[in-house]
């Protein structure tokens, strides 16, 4: 039984399928997919939330071949992006990792910092002490090392915007990796992420990310309709029972008896169907939090806009903030957008600490909208087309601790609770591989549980 027809829950019916297990996904909602959804604007399908994912790690790349969708898949066209820093768009500085910057120079040059954030992040390189404590938030670290320019306004417009949350309050191990490791190795960031490079140079060529020219939607048609009548819709998981070795789920529907069970729905939701058979669970469960965003999609005579459209968009660091977080100059960034003989613009508002504009009306988010577009772009002219996407508590804050937190829920579970599992977003990873990942490891976990 999988709980929660997103994409964690949809792959991991698939391979339960695949593993010749008896399968059910019990879907809440009419639609299916989740945070992935492709509908029509300006005569094109337009992603409504995630319109990519990383290239870099294999589970998305390898879905798409198991669908039949691999040949299919572009990568983006436009390879350079924009902070609005100072009051101005300025190109982001490279070389850098995850918002950190490798030449100082060239960060000096941008104008992204001031002259005294960039002298204070070249004392990284003369560090000495390699003091990280544990588990620490990204903020402290990057703080530490390299100054609160660099992490308010390289480091947290990246990392802080892709989990609409803050850095001063994000897991290092769980979001950022990478960074969590060069700061074990050496005392400079810098100076251990050089290293690495030269070590591993990255291949210029290679995509950074994939897409669907149908959208991320394209993906969640095929695997429904590779499972069919395992798919269960407008049915709610109101309680979980336990069954003399098996489970129970009342649902709005009715009744299932499954022997395992899956939960691929969002920790807050999950939290209370499993209140009653195992409370450490969900206690580490409901402690997750989770920020809200909205996303509107513009589309404008590109006539109409005098800023040059020359990369995939910008990013504006909280200082900067009025209402606008990021925005994707998404007919640039996708060749196949272009065709729509529009400017395509993708704007996202709202993180953790300020969800404000997420709850206006249309018509005053619109508007508040439109004059950042103004302060930022220039752009005077009225929108030919426009659609408002609202994710509320949609992405999970991985803060300090987080990976310990989800290996208590899994360790529960076993004791407590044989034969629950829970996989998605608010665990290990925000990304759609991370997802398909887990779904694959949590199919496989049931799989080794009923042998």
């Amino acid at each position: 039984m999988v709980v929660g027809g997103g994409i964690t829950g949809l792959v991991a019916a698939y391979e339960l399928t695949k593993l010749g297990i008896d399968t059910t996904l019990l879907e809440a909602s009419d639609r299916l997919g989740g945070k992935l959804i492709t509908t029509d604007f300006a005569g094109m399908r337009v992603d409504e939330a995630a319109d990519a994912f990383l290239a870099r790690v294999p589970w998305g790349i390898e879905l798409a071949e198991e669908l039949g969708l691999r040949d299919d898949l572009v990568s983006p066209a436009a390879k350079s992006a924009y902070i609005f820093s100072y009051g101005k768009l300025r190109p982001i500085p490279q070389p850098m990792v995850l918002g950190v910057p490798l030449d100082f120079d060239t960060l000096a040059e941008s104008g992204v910092l001031s002259p005294e954030g960039v002298a204070r992040a070249r004392l990284d390189a003369e560090r000495t002490e390699n003091l990280v404590v544990g588990d620490e938030s990204i903020g402290s670290i990057v703080r530490r090392r390299l100054g609160d320019e660099v992490l308010e306004r390289l480091v947290d417009p990246l990392l802080g915007g892709i989990n609409a949350g803050d850095c001063d309050n994000l897991s290092m191990d769980a979001s950022a990796s990478q960074l969590a490791h060069a700061a074990r190795q050496d005392p400079s960031f810098v100076n251990e992420l050089q290293y690495l490079r030269k070590r591993n140079p990255p291949n210029p060529d290679a995509p950074v990310f994939y897409a669907h020219p149908e959208g991320m939607g394209r993906f969640i048609d095929e695997l429904v309709d590779r499972l069919g009548e395992v798919i269960i819709t407008d049915t709610a998981v109101t309680a979980l029972e336990s069954a003399e070795g098996s489970w129970r789920l009342l649902t709005s529907s009715g009744v299932f008896d499954a022997d395992a069970v899956i939960f691929a729905t969002p920790a807050r939701i999950t939290a209370p169907l499993v209140a009653e058979q195992c409370k450490v669970a969900a206690s580490e469960l409901q402690s997750i939090t989770y920020s809200s965003v909205a996303l509107l999609t513009l589309a404008y005579d590109p006539a109409a806009i005098d800023h040059p459209l020359d990369g995939s968009g910008f990013l504006v660091p909280k200082p900067e903030q009025q209402v606008i977080t990021a925005c994707s100059w998404a007919s640039t960034k996708w060749q196949h957008l272009a065709a729509s003989g529009q400017a395509i613009l993708r704007v996202s508002v709202g993180h953790i600490n300020n969800d404000r504009a997420v709850f206006l009306s249309d018509d005053d988010l619109l508007a508040e909208v439109l004059a950042d577009l103004e302060r930022i772009m220039g752009i005077t002219a009225t929108p030919t087309e426009t659609r408002i996407s609202r994710w509320i508590e949609s992405f999970a804050q991985y803060t300090p601790g987080h990976l310990s937190r989800v290996a208590t829920i899994d360790d529960a579970l076993v004791d407590d609770a044989p034969g629950i599992f829970v996989a998605g977003a608010s665990y290990r990873g925000v990304g759609i591989p991370a997802c398909i990942d887990q779904a694959s490891q949590a199919s496989r976990a049931v799989s080794r549980y009923l042998a």
